[in-house]
Formats: C-alpha cells, sequence, structure tokens
C-alpha cells in the first residue's frame, strides 16, 4: 500500500480573529447588535427631540431631550451617554444662538443666527442616524457640561 503524507490543515481562525479582519462596516454592523433595539431608538429620540425648540422656542430644546435622558438613563448607559450629549449639545447651541442675537446689534448676528440654527439641525440630525445605528457620537463645537 502506498502511504499518503497528508500535512496539517491549519486552525479555523477563532471568532475574534475573524473580527479583526472584517471591514470597518461589518465591525460597526457588529457592534450595533451589541446595543438593543430599544436603547438605540431611545437615544435616537433624545437627540431628535432637539427639534422642540422650534416648537417651544427657547426652551424646548433642551427640556426635550433633559426628560427622555433622566427618564431612561438608568435601564440603557447607551441612551444615558446620548442623552448627556444631546443635552450639553443643545445648552450649547442655545448659548451660541443668545450670543449670536446680542451681536445683531454689530450687524454680525443676522448672518450668524441663521448659521447657528442650521449647524444645530445639520448636527442633530447627523447624531440621530448614528445613534439609530448604535454609533456613539459626540457632538463637535459643544461644552460638555453635564459629565
Amino acid at each position: 500500500m502506498a502511504e499518503v503524507n497528508e500535512t496539517p490543515k491549519p486552525a479555523e481562525k477563532s471568532a475574534s480573529e475573524a473580527g479583526a479582519e472584517q471591514p470597518e462596516g461589518v465591525q460597526e454592523a457588529q457592534a450595533a447588535e451589541e446595543i438593543s433595539k430599544d436603547a438605540r431608538t431611545w437615544a435616537m429620540f433624545c437627540h431628535l427631540v432637539g427639534l422642540a425648540g422650534i416648537v417651544i422656542p427657547v426652551v424646548g430644546n433642551i427640556v426635550g431631550p433633559l426628560v427622555i435622558w433622566q427618564i431612561k438613563k438608568d435601564e440603557y448607559p447607551f441612551v444615558d451617554e446620548q442623552g448627556k450629549e444631546a443635552v450639553n449639545f443643545q445648552i450649547s447651541m442655545s448659548i451660541y444662538g443668545a450670543i449670536s442675537a446680542i451681536l445683531i446689534f454689530a450687524c454680525v448676528g443676522a448672518f450668524l443666527l441663521p448659521a447657528v440654527y442650521i449647524v444645530d439641525v445639520i448636527f442633530l440630525l447627523i447624531a440621530t442616524v448614528k445613534a439609530n445605528n448604535g454609533q456613539h457620537y459626540r457632538y463637535p463645537l459643544c461644552i460638555r457640561f453635564i459629565k
């Protein structure tokens, strides 16, 4: 009989090694699966309710995220983190808006006030989408009052 020399097959890769070689989008999708759908939904609402400032000027944009964050922060750690971000950002935008309103007398505020509003809405929508995908998002231009 003829002898057959078989070379040993390489060991199967573990799940952690396989994850290290996956594209970035796949890793983000797996990270999003770790955060429950309810947590992602409530975090999304924390950011999205910042638009309440349109309905209730001056305080609606702060009170909305604050209420949702206070109700759900103990139940979901992701909502706790994103709720703080949403509240801090809306407080920062309110301060920037007030400064822009004062600068209207210097003729600069007439350009700054709409710019602050546009920046607020754009970053708010980006944060909403990121939270819904389960990604941790930190706003730029944000003063961190609540840590």
